[in-house]
């Protein structure tokens, strides 16, 4: 089972697809979400967004944006300077800077 992902900039869209999970840097550390994860909404704070997908599932990637993680190419990395995360009934929405 998976979760839905979207990123989304003042500019565009830079990522809508099926994930296992992900992982923010928060306003109190970094944490993940999972399938089934309790709703939330948190601020974001300046780091890594980590987007892992272990499916077989095509993934377009914008690489002006997204890089691939040197050690797991399941994971892709996206820095941010901050934003907003919604999660529930696993569709997560982040809004970042």
């Amino acid at each position: 089972m998976s979760l839905q992902l979207q990123i989304i900039t003042p500019e565009q869209v830079i990522f809508d697809a099926e994930v296992d999970s992900v992982v923010v840097p928060g306003k109190k550390g970094r944490f993940q979400i999972l399938t089934n994860h309790a709703p939330i909404v948190s601020t974001l704070e300046t780091g890594k967004i980590e987007i892992i997908s272990r499916t077989n599932q095509p993934i377009s990637l914008d690489k002006s944006l997204l890089e691939l993680s040197p050690a797991d190419d399941k994971v892709l990395v996206l820095n941010v300077t901050g934003g907003i995360l919604e999660f529930n009934n696993n569709k997560c929405i982040i809004l970042a800077d």
